[in-house]
């Protein structure tokens, strides 16, 4: 899966402190503060003129009860509104909501969120709770509110908001609350109805447990699923379906490394695919872009450009890092492109979103890069 010009096809060969690095803008969405510090899980979408950004907002790392959906909007992807909620603190006393991406359907702005009980039986946070549904939101322009439309599907998490299949249907990755993973296909005649392929089993024989799954469409219209590993190999997992998604391979172990984290693939207009990710097995840092002709195997990586300090997004001034002179973590990337620009979002410190904008010639450059 991963080829570059001078290390090959040996991962353990990459100095990722030698990476070529993109030219582009950073800006920052919403940076945590007491009592709401925690930011993650970030989905960008260009809507009615404007790019929006949602994310995960709570009280603490991570995922614990009262964290709920927020969201901001720019009309350039770089200086971003003030917060606003697409749905608050649960109702429900442990429960919580977690983002879950934008999805524009039919002339329509949808958000997603998940809803399930934040801690298991020994009062610790856990994934997922028996409870666990994925939500339908809708926006309504003229209140500039959200509407919640109703339970898109239960006993799911996606991973990233739908898209088409080759054959017309809508479909995402859904994992169940034991973690198993498969395919919804569905969403045309109405957002809610869905039907559930399986994909991968939570846990298989090599000790492989599938976590964050993405999935795009080959020149050939298959489909290749990719998976990162939570039993740690470090290492991407895949596979291919050749019917629209009905039937998948056992997924198999790439060598295109990971640090165990989310990542992203987008196909751009141009026909180029690229896929955002973690590849620095050591930890999240940095962050990577990864170029593809075929989507298949990946022959460019570079690192993102993003500044080792941001600034307050209050006073301006430049914050440096709270980790006691560890590197940031630079996490849980998406991705979308509009007026040949790439716009991707991510988290630093799991306390800050933040965008950077490409343009689509800096994949030129780095294709003819060695």
């Amino acid at each position: 899966m991963l080829r570059l010009p001078v290390t090959g096809e040996d991962p353990t060969a990459i100095d990722f402190g030698r990476l070529p690095s993109l030219r582009g803008e950073h800006a920052v969405v919403t940076r945590g503060a007491e009592p709401w510090r925690f930011r993650l899980h970030s989905y960008l979408a260009f809507h009615d003129g404007r790019y929006w950004c949602m994310w995960s907002h709570g009280p603490v790392v991570e995922d614990n009860p009262t964290q709920h959906v927020r969201y901001a909007t720019s009309d350039d992807g770089l200086h971003w509104s003030e917060p606003r909620q697409i749905v608050g603190p649960s109702p429900r006393s442990g429960f919580r909501y977690i983002a879950r991406g934008f999805w524009p359907r039919d002339g329509k702005l949808l958000a997603l969120a998940s809803h399930d009980e934040a801690f298991n039986d020994q009062g610790r946070v856990h994934f997922f709770g028996a409870s666990l549904k994925l939500l339908a939101f809708e926006w309504q322009p003229g209140e500039e509110t959200w509407r919640e439309l109703g339970v898109l599907y239960r006993d799911a998490i996606n991973n990233f908001p739908p898209q088409r299949l080759p054959g017309g249907d809508w479909a995402m990755m859904r994992r169940d609350h034991r973690r198993n993973v498969s395919l919804l296909v569905g969403g045309v005649t109405s957002p809610l109805e869905w039907s559930s392929v399986p994909v991968a089993a939570a846990r298989s024989v090599d000790g492989f447990r599938p976590e964050e799954p993405d999935w795009w469409t080959l020149p050939d219209r298959r489909l290749l699923g990719l998976f990162r590993d939570n039993g740690r190999s470090r290492r991407f997992y895949r596979a291919t379906s050749n019917d629209d998604g009905r039937t998948w391979s056992a997924p198999e172990r790439t060598n295109f490394p990971d640090a165990t984290s989310k990542f992203f693939c987008l196909r751009t207009s141009q026909g180029r695919y690229v896929l955002v990710s973690n590849a620095n097995p050591a930890g999240r840092n940095p962050l990577c872009l990864a170029i593809s002709d075929d989507g298949v195997t990946f022959d460019r990586l570079a690192k993102l450009p993003i500044p080792g300090t941001i600034p307050d997004v209050a006073s301006g001034k430049e914050i440096a890092n709270d980790r006691s002179g560890k590197p940031d973590t630079l996490q849980y990337p998406h991705v979308i492109e509009h007026d040949g620009q790439l716009v991707i979002a991510f988290s630093r410190n799991k306390i800050a979103i933040e965008v950077v904008k490409l343009p689509l010639t800096e994949l030129e450059r780095l294709a003819g890069s060695e």
